[in-house]
């Protein structure tokens, strides 16, 4: 009998695969991937290492689709701004002052908060490329944190007004450099590009960017909220399959429709979206009723939670709020936060399943306590009650990275960094600190 990594054993498996049923089994790891599902009572290979899952729900991993990580060292000041106060201080005050110690810094603390609340894949939109050596900082942090990253490479902040508006400024050449360093798409830290899109480009501008992506053998992930931009997008023949639409807010139904149509997916980010003032409202209900396969995001800890956990409790109360027809369900919501998200980053063969074959990114959330028991339904508990307290075990690629409800990442490290970063920032831009 092959000895396995890791075999996680006693728990309750929500799969998010309709071929693998949910409920009391094993999950065998071996050589990064799930090597094997095996119902409960069954005999158990030998393996190098046990983790005991009883008494816990075990999931695959969450997927962020869209975080500004670079602004992660900057958290929870922003709670009252609304939009146009948020893009003056990070665009025209922090972004253009920070360091690419400072981005190291942000990058790896917000990418190690996400591993703890059980997100193992991160699509970092890090459109933060002051100079080679930011970019380079990004990669570096995400590569040391442990996390499956998406590195979405984006403009400069350095005269940020060079950049977007009508610009028609083309993207750094350093584009180039860093896809010849990122070279493998099957690697744990992959690329993508972050492109300004109609909203925040000519029209120029924007076919130069996606046709650069596709070039490059890119994905492209775009900021879009306004009526008639997918439209444009159509028009130009620029929409298909390996873009991601992020927010969308205030596109028109028959759009939405139309980008599902072509393969388009969604990023939705309904906490922030609900409480920034100049944000339209989530589109939750709309994308799924459109059929556009959506995924979830934080957007920036600026201004709202580093969890997906919250994120899936404000989409529900938002979709029921609104009053829209389309169900919405606990099931629903957790696959926004896995196979959907999966989808949107590109990594749907690999990733937001518990699936033999698959990369194991895989989570136990401990539902043998007061916030969780008795657990009658494992998925309306788990997207009600769970949060990253609860969050026990985290793999990445088969890799322990939260170990008995600690990280075993460099966290000190990154708080310190932070701290640092923190004290950078109150004397190069002091008054976005008494805003």
């Amino acid at each position: 009998m092959s000895r396995h990594d890791l075999i996680i054993t006693g728990g309750h498996l929500i799969t998010m695969d309709p071929a693998v049923p949910d409920g009391p089994a094993s999950v065998a790891v071996r050589g990064g991937r799930i090597a094997d599902v095996l119902p409960a009572g069954s005999e158990l290979p030998p393996a190098a290492e046990v983790v005991d899952a009883a008494g816990a729900v075990v999931l695959p991993g969450l997927v962020d689709t869209h975080r500004h990580t670079w602004q992660s060292a900057t958290r929870h000041i922003g709670l009252d701004w609304s939009l146009m106060d948020y893009l003056g201080a990070a665009f025209m005050r922090l972004g253009p002052v920070l360091r690419p110690s400072d981005v190291h810094a942000a990058t790896l603390l917000g990418a190690l908060g996400a591993l703890d609340s059980g997100i193992t894949t991160l699509v970092d939109w890090a459109h933060i490329q002051n100079s080679p050596e930011h970019s380079d900082a990004s990669v570096a942090a995400l590569r040391e944190s442990g996390i499956r990253g998406v590195f979405a490479y984006g403009w400069p902040q350095i005269d940020p007004l060079r950049w977007v508006g009508d610009s028609d400024e083309p993207l750094p050449g350093d584009i180039h450099r860093v896809r010849a360093a990122l070279p493998d798409d099957g690697a744990r830290v992959t690329m993508a590009l972050a492109a300004r899109g109609p909203e925040m480009s000519a029209a120029t501008a924007v076919r130069r960017d996606l046709e650069l992506a596709r070039s490059l053998g890119l994905r492209t992930t775009m900021h879009l909220s306004d009526a008639g931009s997918i439209t444009r997008l159509h028009e130009l023949g620029l929409l298909d399959e390996t873009i991601t639409l992020v927010h969308a807010g205030g596109c028109a139904d028959d759009e939405l429709k139309l980008a599902a149509d072509l393969g388009v997916t969604a990023s939705v980010s309904p906490l922030i979206e609900m409480t920034m003032p100049g944000m339209a409202a989530p589109a939750t209900g709309r994308l799924k009723a459109a059929g556009v396969v959506t995924g979830l995001s934080v957007d920036t800890e600026i201004a709202t939670s580093g969890d997906l956990w919250s994120q899936m409790r404000a989409a529900l109360a938002q979709h029921r709020r609104s009053g829209h027809p389309e169900p919405l369900t606990a099931r629903d919501l957790l696959a926004m936060a896995t196979t959907g998200g999966a989808t949107a980053a590109g990594l749907d063969d690999r990733i937001g399943a518990i699936t033999p074959g698959r990369r194991a990114d895989l989570i136990v959330v401990a539902a043998d306590t007061a916030a969780l028991a008795p657990v009658i339904d494992p998925v309306a508990g788990t997207v009600l009650g769970a949060h990253p307290g609860l969050v026990r075990t985290v793999l990445v690629d088969g890799q322990v990275v939260k170990r008995d409800g600690a990280l075993v990442g460099p966290v000190r490290q990154a708080m310190d960094a932070a701290r640092d970063t923190v004290d950078h920032l109150r004397r190069t831009a002091p008054e976005i600190f008494s805003a």
